[in-house]
């Protein structure tokens, strides 16, 4: 399929019923479709880093006859992800269709996009923080003093487990989303442009296990932000976190075939490009 940064962009395939459109309003079509990707994807991903570790979110514990929970080598079998994972698979969705539509190019720059908010995100932070305030300061240590109840003030509290989401995301979602990108076309030149539901999940999948063990793995040995239990070996705790985290965005990363598939069939003729069964590419 003809993408967007592909050679005569302004090309239309025609499709019967379909009225042929101008070459302004193709180009606005395809540009506001592109935005909406584009600050879905930056918007999803501001929020993550924010949210990031804040929480842990107990999806499902097993447990067995008696109510107790079922250990694996020590550990209790909980299913637990951080809630800023919860909105994170949407942006793999939208990768998936500016690469589609797009081209390669144009999902690799909004991947380096992706990096460079992060950057902001963590400059505002760092400024946040370092701009004086209302709270007092501790001169020994030049930190601000704790509370009543012994912790830091909310916002220290949340810039410090911010920093710790941020640092892990940049590197996982860097290495993740440009194995994405690059999986993704790889499935595509592989199969001839067809079987959108492979090179949709065959992409994910690979990126989304790079991604999971690099969040845990960074989270925990730089952040020290995992809820873990001291008193047990950390590395079947570690494994059991990749392992939760993955299969909850691995499912998603299945849910989200349907709309990638139908959003694509649809998405091809609203900005009259050939669609996937014609491609040769």
């Amino acid at each position: 399929m003809q993408h967007l940064d592909d050679p005569l962009p302004s090309q239309q395939h025609r499709y019967e019923g379909l009225a042929v459109l101008s070459e302004l309003e193709l180009h606005r079509r395809r540009e506001r479709l592109f935005l909406v990707f584009g600050g879905l994807f930056l918007g999803t991903l501001a929020m993550l880093n924010i949210l990031g570790i804040t929480r842990f979110i107990k999806l499902l514990e097993i447990t067995d006859g008696a109510g107790d929970p079922v250990l694996v080598a020590g550990v209790p079998l909980v299913f637990a992800v951080a809630v800023g994972v919860l909105p994170y698979p949407i942006t793999f969705l939208c990768t998936d269709f500016i690469s589609e539509l797009y081209g390669r190019r144009r999902a690799n720059a909004v991947v380096w996009t992706g990096l460079l908010l992060n950057i902001w995100v963590v400059l505002i932070l760092w400024l946040g923080g370092w701009l004086p305030g209302f709270e007092t300061i501790d001169p020994a240590t030049g930190r601000p003093e704790l509370d009543e109840a012994g912790r830091l003030p909310v916002f220290y509290e949340v810039r410090a487990l911010a920093f710790g989401a941020v640092t892990a995301s940049m590197i996982a979602y860097l290495v993740a989303q440009l194995v994405d990108v690059h999986v993704f076309h790889f499935w595509k030149r592989l199969t001839n442009g067809r079987h959108l539901w492979l090179r949709n999940n065959g992409s994910t999948i690979v990126s989304q296990l790079v991604d999971t063990t690099a969040v845990i793995l960074i989270t925990h040995f730089y952040a020290k932000a995992l809820p873990v239990n001291e008193d047990l070996a950390i590395w079947p705790q570690l494994w059991l976190f990749i392992a939760t985290g993955y299969a909850f965005k691995l499912l998603a990363a299945l849910v989200d075939t349907i709309p990638f598939m139908v959003g694509t069939r649809y998405l091809v003729r609203y900005l009259r490009l050939p669609p996937p069964e014609k491609s040769s590419t």
